[in-house]
């Protein structure tokens, strides 16, 4: 599974920004002349945030056909949809407030419910519903947007957590003990049938990461889940060159 990665290194957080909202709305405007809509699953955090400002203030300028995407979300918070630590609502305030795109194509993980394994379970059918499969039989999503921590982590999991090795569930309810909380995340099975997957690495605290990632030590890699990341499609990492110092293999775009 997967294919060699193309790795991508801008000299700021800015020009990163830039060449990743290229690759962005490319990947939309190319879907949509395939298919009837384009399905992408957003990120939270910190790093996607100036990409949203960014797609937000170009909405009208680069003319994307946003009323052909639909919008779901890789991983949640155990929180309120109106809570300020809620991916969604960072996306919707940031972004998605600013996009024509009807509230029925936004699909926000129920991470707030009591039950959150049947918040997941319900969010899963929801994808197998209106995703369509690759040829495995799995949702097979246009675009992926990931970050990647310091330790490793990308969506919810977590170095050590029990969801690194579901196989067959496709969303799932896990508890991360670092963070003394429950996460709603995508398993590495929906990841990887994705046609494109994007990471958006900044800053020197995820240098020695990206270099054991991108690295040919199979050791330094085994305990970074980011690095099971391994899509049947394309597979970009995109990173300022703070988070690229430590790795070799790279190129500037």
């Amino acid at each position: 599974m997967g294919t060699s990665p193309r790795v991508f290194v801008e000299s700021s957080v800015e020009q990163l920004m830039q060449f990743v909202a290229g690759i962005f709305n490319s990947v939309i405007c190319e879907t949509a002349v395939r298919h009837d809509f384009c399905r992408i699953a957003l990120s939270g955090g910190t790093t996607p945030r100036a990409l949203y400002q960014l797609l937000a203030q170009n909405v009208m300028k680069d003319e994307v056909p946003w009323d052909k995407v639909q919008i779901f979300f890789g991983d949640e918070r155990d929180v309120p949809h109106d809570n300020v630590e809620s991916n969604y609502r960072m996306a919707q305030r940031v972004l998605l407030d600013h996009l024509p795109i009807e509230p029925e194509r936004v699909f926000p993980m129920p991470a707030d419910r009591e039950d959150l394994q049947n918040g997941a379970a319900e969010y899963e059918q929801t994808i197998r519903e209106i995703v369509p499969a690759g040829p495995n039989g799995i949702p097979s999503f246009d675009l992926i947007l990931l970050g990647i921590g310091g330790d490793g982590h990308t969506a919810s999991l977590f170095p050590g957590n029990a969801a690194l090795g579901e196989k067959e569930k496709l969303v799932v309810s896990t508890f991360v003990p670092v963070l003394g909380r429950h996460r709603m995340t995508f398993t590495y099975p929906l990841i990887n049938a994705a046609q494109c997957v994007l990471f958006i690495v900044t800053g020197d605290d995820k240098a020695n990461t990206m270099g054991a990632i991108l690295g040919e030590d199979e050791k330094a890699r085994a305990n970074l889940p980011a690095a099971g990341v391994k899509p049947q499609g394309m597979l970009i990492y995109a990173m300022d060159s703070s988070a690229a110092k430590y790795s070799q293999f790279t190129h500037k775009s």
